[in-house]
């Protein structure tokens, strides 16, 4: 139904090293932070809490690690303080990209992402340059192998929840929402015992660029390298059809 790919388009994937793996639970431990600090360290009573604690476990950190973070995030004494800042641009060929990070040194990440840009012979934008050309959605993404259901299952389960479009991928099955709806699906889904690998709020793009020039696909494929690797970058989204 959306026409679109969940791991090949619409994320520049994160290979599951442990490396990578490292950086996914560093960024969930500073959402953790965000959350307690916003709406305080009791799930029950605080929404966004509850979406990174599913966040956690989608990414399998420990319980205790997201207990440790939880309790640490609440102590009088925690002086952690994070930022979000949302940079836009354009790679080889048009591409427009979206780069989401949290961090403690703003300096140093708009830094870090303009050298990316840089190097991959493209050029930061002002804010909203590229963003009109994306949807912002819920997105949740089950594991089929995982997963029990059969696709008319799990697309009557997402709809009735309040789902607005449920689409199946060659390995996964991607749902998507209202962005404020997000959270309320995802419990839902839960509830129901439907394994989910993914439950975030994606910038969707509206139409994609194909790139036949091989220089452009390295220079891109350096930009969003580089971003990756980036402790401070949470997101990238682009609209690169891969």
């Amino acid at each position: 139904m959306s026409g679109h790919s969940k791991f090949a388009n619409i994320k520049h994937k994160k290979e599951k090293n442990d490396a990578k793996k490292g950086k996914v639970f560093t960024i969930i431990g500073r959402e953790i932070v965000m959350a307690v600090k916003a709406g305080g360290p009791d799930p029950n009573n605080n929404s966004k809490l509850r979406d990174v604690i599913a966040k956690a476990k989608a990414a399998n950190m420990p319980n205790d690690t997201i207990d440790r973070g939880i309790k640490k995030a609440a102590g009088a004494d925690n002086a952690d303080s994070y930022e979000r800042a949302v940079y836009e641009g354009y790679g080889p060929g048009g591409v427009a990209i979206i780069v989401e990070t949290l961090t403690d040194n703003k300096n140093r990440t708009a830094s870090n992402v303009r050298n990316a840009f840089t190097k991959g012979n493209g050029n930061i934008g002002t804010p909203g340059c590229v963003s009109f050309m994306f949807d912002q959605k819920g997105q949740i993404v089950v594991d089929k192998e995982e997963c029990e259901m059969d696709s008319d299952e799990v697309m009557m389960a997402a709809l009735d929840a309040g789902a607005e479009d449920f689409s199946e991928e060659e390995d996964s099955y991607e749902i998507l929402t209202p962005p404020d709806d997000l959270g309320a699906v995802r419990e839902a889904l839960e509830a129901a015992g439907i394994p989910l690998v993914e439950a975030q709020v994606a910038m969707i793009p509206q139409n994609y660029v194909d790139l036949s020039d091989e220089k452009a696909v390295r220079d891109l494929q350096k930009t969003l390298d580089l971003l990756d690797d980036d402790d401070d970058v949470t997101d990238v989204w682009h609209n690169w059809s891969e």
